[in-house]
């Protein structure tokens, strides 16, 4: 049978309602679709289709992300003063990681005055390009510690270490006592720094060689090594940071902590403008 001529559009069909008969109603037939949109049916419809095309997309999104990458000599300003964490230090940084410190504490100050007033200048991508992994976040339960280096002494940070309320009443900080009970393993930590390079860090021969007798060193103020290893490690701070003898994960983690965003003088540091 013939259609109707008359009855080619939905305004047309005596069965049909529109906006227009009824203003009040809901009407019955649905806007016309677009021929782009009856195109794309085909891909909706073809799983095999719209995953093609998914990755198509993806693939030149990444690809104009990361391409301009390969044309840049160095993402990251070089900063003086910015150097390997010394042997003691990366052990810290271990326990630190390990304890999960960083659920709770960012290291990454952004260039927001609040922050900046609060906590100091801004945190630098050089500062962390001998983290593996990084310790920024987004969260913070605590404060930042990008800066916590030489704002507290080595007793503030072994009492809030060993019993957090002892020194800020409304922290909800867990203990760490036990770290004292734990001692550093020297012949780990050199693995460690041997790993370390070979991620990229740039360790040599010679400070792997020395690194368990530097993990032991660090922490003696009365060390014969101090010299050499102020050479390797400038700006490393040598002094027994617990109190007690032998070398401890707490020796390990406050002398970490001490360091903090003390490798940068920011009082002669100028922002590269062309970067």
């Amino acid at each position: 049978m013939a259609k109707n001529p008359k009855i080619t559009q939905p305004e047309n069909d005596p069965n049909v309602s529109t906006l227009s008969d009824l203003p009040n109603e809901i009407p019955n037939e649905l806007p016309h679709q677009t021929g782009f949109l009856n195109r794309h049916q085909v891909l909706e419809r073809s799983p095999t289709l719209l995953l093609v095309a998914s990755l198509l997309v993806v693939t030149v999104g990444g690809i104009v992300e990361i391409a301009p990458l390969f044309y840049l000599e160095n993402t990251i300003e070089e900063v003086e003063g910015v150097r390997p964490y010394s042997p003691l230090e990366l052990a810290g940084r271990d326990v630190y990681i390990r304890e999960g410190c960083y659920v709770c504490h960012s290291q990454m100050i952004r260039p927001m005055r609040d922050e900046v007033e609060r906590y100091g200048h801004y945190s630098l991508a050089a500062e962390s390009m001998y983290d593996h992994p990084f310790q920024w976040g987004s969260k913070r339960t605590g404060p930042d510690l990008a800066r916590v280096g030489g704002k507290y002494s080595d007793a503030w940070h072994l009492d809030h270490l060993i019993a957090p309320r002892s020194v800020v009443p409304e922290s909800i900080m867990p203990g760490y006592a036990y770290l004292l009970d734990t001692q550093v393993n020297a012949e780990y930590t050199a693995d460690l720094v041997s790993t370390h390079r070979f991620v990229g860090v740039p360790y040599t021969e010679a400070m792997i060689e020395v690194a368990a007798a530097d993990v032991l060193a660090q922490a003696d103020p009365d060390t014969d090594a101090y010299d050499d290893l102020l050479e390797r490690y400038p700006g490393a701070q040598i002094r027994n940071f617990d109190g007690e003898p032998g070398v401890s994960e707490m020796d390990a983690l406050i002398a970490y902590l001490q360091m903090l965003g003390t490798t940068v003088d920011f009082s002669t540091f100028t922002p590269d403008a062309s970067r």
